[in-house]
């Protein structure tokens, strides 16, 4: 038979502990029902009883139709003294309405006699107890051996017997658990293969990240013989977080060439990524292995100009394969073979050795060295491009324009600009107020152009990001503004660099007002 490995994922739970995280009901749901899109085959939803909202979930997600995935309900032993079937956590478990459930008991001795602080012998009973009295109602266990690695090292005789016990009462998996996130992948190597030697069961692990090595440690594990792996996406999870499903799954395909999940879902790896990374408001890391932003983004030009010729030169997969594309980007390191990839992207034909791409490439090292970053600023890049190459014509013409801040005594601080311009022959003088100057300029502006041009108010101001580029040169030193636009199609950055944040923010205004427009005449708009 074909040996395939089980994922289980622990996002809606271990994720969810992620500093800065706040799961609702709602974001839980829409993530579960990604993961089974996904074909992840076990998703721990939660721990029945402990809060109102975990409770919800169970009640509610069985609404779902869901195709690939089980849902688990997580908890722990029974407490000591109590016997299982009084035990409030154990019944909460079983009112979930899951036949899948995880139980957490105590491995390492030091925890057992500083935490539990009972003997070694109630919390064997404690483990046999509750896991027995979950299969006699027809459940299937996961049984997470806790601090199980540290636990071994501290005492190996005591932490195998946690775990035969938990087979005696009939665990269906045993999960090995790295808890505290510190070993390294060596140790669980020799740890999962003497425990291998010892037992014939279902063996998996469940490794937290506080020494980075939650997903070597995870695909050595897999090596050793594991079939059961326990994860997050993007590794979310309590501290340094847990291993990361997105770079687990890909490794384990593309690399060990296992079978965990069919290869026509791998491509949604990268979308799901980043789907969780949204509803959990958290940046995406674009240096986060596979399905970052970065993953397969190519600045240097040696790089770049290899990379066109042959993807292996400087990429370990095809980023197709995990829904994730390349990205050649343009800035001082580039080479011409960037701008004439990016060229053709835009529509436009440049060729290597000819004098108008040298030129831009001049102007594009030039403008860098000043300040500019165009990679974070592809709207402004378009726009330069178009008028190197005599593709742009002008929509209005500048004039002049001013910016009035003014503070009265007792009073709040008033913002106003006032806008001349040129369009189509015309002039235009306008005057608005804003929230600051850069807002009552933006008002200005477009109070001047709304008349010729509505297909403005589709667009708006999404983000506004300044940086001081040299803080030596204190309140004289030149600023880089970004920001970002978008209409109901897309986003678009530009950028501004000036010892003047006001003419920085213009700069960048106004290129996002010219791409606009420029969008909107090529598709016969204006």
């Amino acid at each position: 038979m074909k040996r395939v490995i089980k994922l289980y994922d622990t996002t809606l739970r271990d994720g969810a502990q992620t500093l800065g995280i706040s799961f609702s009901v709602k974001d839980k749901l829409a993530i579960t029902e990604k993961l089974d899109k996904l074909g992840v085959h076990f998703i721990e939803g939660g721990w029945p009883g402990s809060n109102p909202k975990d409770m919800e979930y169970f009640n509610t997600v069985k609404k779902l139709k869901l195709k690939n995935s089980k849902i688990v309900a997580f908890g722990s032993t029974r407490r000591t003294a109590v016997k299982a079937s009084k035990d409030g956590n154990l019944k909460a478990l079983l009112t979930s309405g899951v036949q899948h459930i995880t139980i957490f008991g105590k491995s390492w001795d030091l925890h057992v006699h500083k935490v539990l602080r009972t003997t070694l012998q109630e919390n064997l009973a404690m483990i046999y107890d509750s896991v027995s009295y979950l299969k006699k109602k027809e459940s299937f266990v996961f049984f997470d051996a806790e601090h199980f690695f540290d636990g071994y090292m501290a005492n190996a005789e005591y932490a195998l017997k946690t775990l035969e016990v938990a087979v005696e009462a009939g665990a269906d998996a045993i999960v090995l658990c790295d808890t505290n996130g510190g070993m390294l992948p060596r140790w669980v190597q020799n740890i999962v293969s003497n425990v291998k030697k010892e037992f014939e069961f279902e063996l998996g692990v469940h490794l937290h990240n506080d020494s980075g090595m939650a997903v070597a440690s995870s695909i050595v594990a897999v090596e050793e013989g594991c079939n059961h792996i326990q994860g997050t996406i993007n590794g979310y999870g309590e501290r340094c977080g847990n291993a990361d499903l997105c770079v687990i799954i890909p490794n384990i395909k593309l690399k060990l060439k296992l079978n965990c999940i069919p290869d026509k879902k791998l491509k949604h790896l990268t979308e799901i990524s980043h789907f969780v990374s949204e509803i959990s408001n958290m940046k995406q890391r674009d240096n986060q292995p596979y399905v970052g932003a970065g993953a397969f983004t190519h600045k240097a030009g040696i790089h770049i100009n290899a990379v066109i010729k042959e993807s292996k030169t400087y990429e370990h997969i095809l980023p197709e394969l995990i829904g994730n594309k390349r990205e050649l980007l343009v800035s001082e390191l580039s080479g011409k073979s960037s701008l004439v990839v990016k060229a053709q992207e835009l529509g436009h034909k440049l060729i290597k050795d000819k004098n108008v791409t040298k030129k831009l490439h001049q102007l594009l090292q030039d403008l860098e060295h000043k300040g500019y970053h165009f990679e974070a600023a592809k709207g402004s890049f378009e726009l330069l491009l178009n008028k190197h190459l005599g593709k742009f014509k002008k929509f209005f013409i500048l004039e002049s324009f001013r910016v009035i801040v003014e503070k009265e005594k007792g009073e709040e601080i008033v913002s106003e600009a006032t806008v001349k311009l040129k369009v189509n022959n015309k002039s235009e003088y306008t005057v608005a107020e804003g929230d600051g100057p850069i807002d009552a300029l933006d008002s200005a502006l477009r109070k001047a152009l709304y008349p010729f041009y509505p297909v403005l108010s589709e667009m708006s101001l999404s983000d506004f990001k300044v940086r001081v580029l040299d803080e030596k040169e204190g309140t004289a030193s030149k600023v880089r503004v970004l920001i970002q636009f978008q209409d109901k199609e897309k986003s678009w950055n530009t950028i501004g660099v000036s010892e003047n944040i006001i003419e920085a923010s213009w700069q960048a205004l106004l290129d996002g007002v010219e791409c606009k427009l420029m969008k909107e005449r090529a598709k016969g708009r204006i």
